[in-house]
């Protein structure tokens, strides 16, 4: 993949939208879109779009707006879409059963490819095309798959625990859905999802601005 420069967070976040929506209008025929035109669909304004574009340097035309094909290609490069993303799900409770049927049915390049579990009753099964492994055997899985992210769907008092035996495995890059905020090194990338949290956000919203999308 192509080095790209460094952006804000904020940004990084909105990259995958607009990939998938240049995948909706590519596959709807439409050739060309404007950045207001991009507005209207996915709900950010058209400064933003605009700034976001510009950290990649000149992608659209004035007057013109933006080639579909092209954009989705350049963002396919920046998104790695053309190689295969290997993810570990380490937790196969309810929530980790739901991600296992889900499994980025949305996605091309990234799947759930093996997850653990403590429980002796699911290990050695499969879910959902996927294999349940013992949690004795997250190092060795790990390595082998070549897997340097992973899904954390485990109680709290053992998320800490738990992230600890995947940094010493190589792990990456982890998707917290635990509500604790775990510690890890400084090369290692941990991103938040607490359901809770989001929800007690949009009640905030609809109880004092109605029921105005917001936008990341």
């Amino acid at each position: 993949m192509t080095p790209q420069p460094k952006i804000p967070r904020a940004t990084a976040k909105r990259l995958p939208i607009y990939f998938r929506y240049l995948t909706f209008l590519h596959d709807a025929g439409t050739n060309r879109i404007s950045s207001s035109e991009l507005s209207d669909a996915i709900k950010f304004d058209a400064a933003t779009i605009r700034r976001d574009f510009s950290y990649f340097g000149a992608l659209g035309k004035r007057g013109y707006g933006y080639d579909v094909k092209a954009l989705l290609d350049f963002f396919a490069n920046v998104l790695d879409q053309d190689s295969l993303i290997n993810v570990a799900l380490i937790g196969a409770g309810n929530l980790g059963q739901a991600l296992l049927n889900f499994n980025f049915h949305q996605s091309s390049n990234m799947r759930i490819s093996a997850a653990f579990d403590v429980d002796e009753s699911r290990a050695g099964t499969i879910l959902s095309g996927v294999p349940i492994y013992d949690m004795s055997d997250l190092k060795e899985q790990i390595t082998a798959q070549r897997i340097n992210i992973a899904i954390l769907t485990v109680p709290q008092g053992v998320a800490q625990e738990i992230t600890d035996q995947l940094i010493d495995a190589g792990i990456k890059g982890i998707l917290n859905f635990t509500p604790l905020r775990v510690t890890v090194p400084s090369d290692v990338r941990v991103q938040n999802v607490d359901l809770t949290n989001e929800l007690q956000t949009l009640v905030y919203f609809i109880d004092n601005y109605g029921s105005i999308t917001t936008g990341l």
